[in-house]
């Protein structure tokens, strides 16, 4: 279970520098006239950042960010033209970087032949032996904030703060952090690219610098969550999802481009190259810049929950809503809680035969027990010598599914050779070696190791590590592969559930038998019909990669065969992957048994499945089978991977293999047979499961350094169908009204220069009745577009054919969509519903059954409030700013939860939403609340008279009483709920400057 912190750490928030800065007094003094040139965003209360030149696409990887040099504050030629007043404060800011706080710490570091690699801030220069004892991810925060420290945004108390992480964790307090870089995958980029080009139109009717929306800091946008799995089991299969991905998407891959080139320091990586994090893991990640000289630790915050993986490669990187990360791109530093971190010692060695996804399932389920939400998680000990890179990043991609904000790996020997390995230069592996190992950062192994402090430690003997796979709902219900066929029948007998289907006994053993392609076939409950090989948790891993090709091939030979009707796909995270099957020769094994490669990019993991066989599809509804899916991805929510798969498991790629070619989760692979052979003879999982030393044997002669070169050598030249969109070159969007993908959001819509202050929640409604683990798949519109949903009648109303619906994801960027996508989910459970499941609610004053969105506008339309009842965890799961923002555009003014997921809470205080906690041990039910109440929210007016974290109380019509805890947990959250939320905040403080 999560735990629930009162503060939560990494809570992806900015800082007011008006609220710390004595730059907030210049400002009456400093605000430029209408005729006057504005100045940059970057220059007044923050460091300023050199802007980048269309030069920069040209540039090496390694000389992506382009920002200045700590130590040099400068004002552009048009703040300097303004006025003599900003004339000496260009002159201030000068004096003040000749007089960093820790100027005496700036030190070169030497190459060993001659000359120097550049300079950087020495933490040992400090003298302090608080910092030997830090864990290495506080230690990269600790860098960051004194190599920006400038005693405004980030002062000397911060760096202290830091220092004494061991005290100072333990009080939640709050620090300021400046990631370097900001990475976006499509669904959540196209957003953020909508509301930056959005908020330039704000500035500009504000009368202000449109311009001063521009990424200041390096934007990485990886598209790569836009392919379905149409076509499968084909040779032909990527150009066909490829060019009907183009066909769909046309319009907002345009848009995408026009942003590349709108605003600076953007990079988009086309359709076609891979998935964001296996790109970011083996291409993206510098684990060192060297920007103009100044040497300092890679770091990155990213709109997908699974940017972890990047930890694996000792870059410190975690995933925030879309909202904090576009606000990151303008220059904002964020604010966090320092957070505590869980020290996991690895020891010991895996056992014959188990995988590293085997690993991250069993980490997962011991990191959930533990309680780690908000914590890091740092992993060490004599164990990590036996996990290649590729197992580490495998464990750390899964950080979300385990609650952490991250899961670390530092820096040792095994990253520097995956460095060698994915194509980085001798040079650069040089520098970034010498660079840690000068600061502090970096582990040797082979010398003593000096006791680290953690806030709590677990540990785990790798060679207790067995075969598991995880399901049917939740990626942490772990399950032993010896014990699969028992718990699949606990099952079938269990309640609705988590672990429940409720099948009566009489109806367990059902066939359903159909027609496919005219011959004779059929399913039971717990056959399987999808089989993906797919995600960047496992498709980066060339061990479990190449152990699949070998499961493939052992089962040709021996003459076993997946059948026809099972969908069968496999997606490379990147083109390497293609590259290394095709040398080992077991991309042909693969071939055979149905795993044709259909595409780069997330597809099933993501719920891109694709529609399955309508003969299947009819079977399973006909006969309410519960079908299964097994997939190498990390999310297996109800609803999220196909929704006639009611039973999910989550599966390392050889087992993904071997379902497919069982047809069924319901066998035990200890005694039973996957199938007979070509001589009849019975064949078990025994038979075709590769040893360890096989898969190692074929990954040291097919995964070769070439090949990575190759790849990314080219993977920013696109593809001809990329290369042959036509966009604007003005940096102003020109929004097309009629446009289903691509629309102006309502966010600013009369916005003034005057902050509305906070709104009162008074006789609201309850939208929905919800209890434990609501999860942003049933709260954001994700997957495929249902025919009878709101967003369908939308569509259909404007001239789009079902067949063109495309699915959520893909229409991210139009808000009348997402809006009435939202709370859409086929699964969802509402308890007005009283045991109804799906995408509706009743509108109380009329007792209507409505769809969500339905009931939300008939709401909004008569000037009603509403709010929303939740039980513990609510909002965990992907990163999705739609599951803040659908809500805000639904009219939901408050929601009042057990608990809350970090990354959503934010979120919702981003879109101006109100977060609310129960108190230990009530809830809705405890209370005796059913939702046909009307709640009103005792919130003073006066946002001065708000405190982080204070108790109201909520007060019902049918006299009932309650206190709440309001989950603003910081004094900028409070600022944010002042202006509304983040972005007109951020815009009115831009515009004044």
């Amino acid at each position: 279970m999560y735990k629930t912190v009162s503060s939560s750490a990494s809570s992806s928030i900015f800082r007011a520098a008006s609220s710390r800065s004595p730059l907030s007094s210049f400002r009456s003094s400093l605000t430029p006239s209408s005729s006057a040139a504005s100045p940059s965003p970057s220059l007044l209360g923050r460091r300023s950042f050199a802007t980048s030149s269309p030069a920069f696409r040209s540039l090496p990887r390694w000389s992506h960010c382009l920002h200045s040099r700590p130590s040099s504050f400068r004002l552009s030629s048009q703040i300097r033209a303004v006025s003599p007043i900003l004339d000496r404060l260009q002159k201030n800011f000068s004096s003040m970087a000749s007089e960093h706080p820790f100027k005496g710490i700036f030190t070169t570091l030497p190459k060993p032949g001659g000359g120097e690699f550049g300079k950087f801030y020495s933490l040992p220069a400090l003298n302090d032996p608080r910092i030997d004892k830090l864990p290495y991810s506080i230690r990269i925060l600790l860098e960051s904030a004194i190599r920006n420290c400038d005693n405004f945004q980030v002062t000397k108390g911060d760096v202290e703060k830091i220092i004494d992480w061991e005290k100072t964790a333990p009080k939640q307090v709050e620090i300021p952090f400046k990631p370097a870089r900001v990475l976006l995958q499509d669904f959540t980029g196209v957003p953020a690219v909508v509301d930056l080009a959005c908020m330039r139109d704000a500035m500009n009717k504000l009368g202000s610098d449109s311009n001063k929306i521009n990424p200041l800091v390096p934007v990485d946008l990886v598209i790569d969550h836009s392919v379905q799995v149409d076509v499968a089991r084909s040779e032909n299969a990527v150009q066909a999802n490829m060019e009907l991905e183009f066909q769909r998407n046309k319009e907002r891959f345009a848009f995408l481009k026009w942003g590349s080139t709108a605003f600076q320091n953007m990079l988009v990586v086309p359709p076609g190259s891979g998935i964001v994090h296996q790109v970011n893991l083996e291409y993206l990640g510098r684990v060192v810049f060297n920007t103009k000289g100044v040497l300092y630790p890679d770091s990155v915050v990213g709109t997908d929950s699974h940017t972890t993986m990047i930890d694996g490669l000792g870059v410190a990187g975690w995933g925030v809503g879309g909202i904090e990360a576009e606000a990151t791109m303008l220059g904002q530093p964020m604010s966090m809680v320092l957070p505590g971190v869980v020290g996991f010692k690895l020891s010991g060695k895996m056992r014959n035969g188990v995988t590293a996804t085997d690993l991250v399932l069993t980490v997962t389920q011991i990191l959930r027990k533990h309680g780690v939400v908000g914590k890091f998680v740092e992993f060490y000990g004599d164990g990590m010598s036996g996990l290649s890179l590729a197992d580490r990043a495998t464990i750390a991609n899964m950080s979300p599914e385990y609650g952490a904000t991250m899961g670390f790996f530092p820096v040792d020997h095994v990253t520097l050779q995956y460095l060698k390995l994915t194509g980085r230069s001798d040079e650069t592996v040089a520098m970034i070696e010498a660079y840690l190992r000068a600061n502090n950062m970096f582990v040797d192994y082979n010398e003593p190791q000096q006791d680290r402090v953690y806030s709590s430690y677990l540990e785990l003997n790798l060679d207790n590590v067995e075969p598991c796979i995880s399901g049917p709902k939740r990626p942490h219900d772990r399950v032993p592969l010896k014990d699969m066929k028992a718990d699949w029948r606990s099952c079938l007998d269990s309640k609705v559930g988590f672990k429940g289907f409720a099948i009566p006994k009489e109806a367990q053993e059902k066939v359903a038998k159909f027609s496919f392609d005219g011959q004779p076939a059929e399913i039971k409950h717990g056959s399987v019909v999808i089989a993906a090989i797919t995600s960047c948790t496992n498709t980066s891993n060339p061990s479990v990669m190449l152990g699949a090709g070998l499961v493939a091939k052992k089962a040709c030979d021996l003459g076993l065969q997946v059948k026809p009707w099972i969908k069968t796909s496999l997606a490379p995270g990147s083109g390497v992957v293609t590259k290394y099957l095709l040398q080992s020769g077991l991309q042909e094994y693969l071939n055979e048994q149905g795993f044709n490669i259909v595409g780069y990019g997330c597809t099933t993991c993501i719920g891109n499945s694709g529609e399955i066989n309508e003969s299947v599809g009819a079977a399973i509804t006909e006969n309410d089978i519960v079908a299964a899916a097994v997939l190498s991805g990390n999310r297996n929510f109800e609803g999220r991977v196909h929704p006639l798969t009611r039973a999910n498991y989550l599966a390392s790629p050889p087992l993904v293999v071997a379902y497919a070619l069982a047809g069924t989760v319901n066998i035990d692979f200890e005694t039973e047979p996957i199938g007979t052979g070509k001589n009849g003879k019975e064949v078990f999982l025994r038979d075709i499961w590769p040893t360890t030393e096989e898969i190692a044997e074929v990954v040291q002669s097919s995964v070769l350094p070439d090949m990575f070169r190759k790849t990314y050598e080219s993977i920013t030249k696109g593809n001809p169908m990329w290369n042959a969109l036509s966009v604007p070159e003005n940096t102003l969007y020109s929004w097309d009204p009629n446009s289903t993908y691509i629309h102006e959001p309502p966010y600013f819509k009369d916005m003034t220069m005057d902050p509305p202050g906070p709104h009162s929640v008074k006789d609201a409604y309850c939208l929905l009745n919800f209890g434990d683990s609501i999860t942003t798949d049933h709260i954001s519109p994700a997957g495929n577009i249902q025919k009878d949903s709101p967003a369908a009648k939308f569509l259909l109303e404007r001239g789009v054919d079902r067949k063109d619906f495309n699915s959520y994801g893909s229409r991210r960027g139009n808000d009348e969509i997402m809006a009435r996508g939202t709370f859409a989910n086929i699964r969802i459970v509402n308890k007005l519903m009283n045991g109804e499941v799906g995408p509706k609610t009743v509108h109380i004053p009329s007792g209507e059954k409505l769809s969500v969105f339905d009931a939300a506008m008939k709401y909004k339309s008569s000037g009603e409030d509403t709010i929303i009842l939740a039980g513990a965890e609510y909002g965990s799961g992907s990163s999705r700013d739609w599951a803040a923002k659908g809500p805000m555009l639904q009219g939901v003014k408050a929601v009042i939860a057990k608990s809350f997921e970090r990354i959503h809470r934010s979120n919702l205080v981003g879109m101006g939403i109100i977060p609310l906690c129960f108190k230990s041990g009530e809830d809705a039910d405890t209370l005796g609340l059913t939702g046909h109440e009307r709640y009103t929210i005792n919130l003073p007016t006066d946002i001065s008279e708000i405190r982080p974290g204070q108790d109201v109380t909520v007060t019902t019509d049918n006299g009932k009483s309650f206190t709440c805890t309001v989950r603003f947990d910081t004094e900028v959250e409070l600022a944010y709920f002042n202006h509304g939320g983040i972005l007109p905040y951020v815009i009115r403080n831009l515009s004044k400057q």
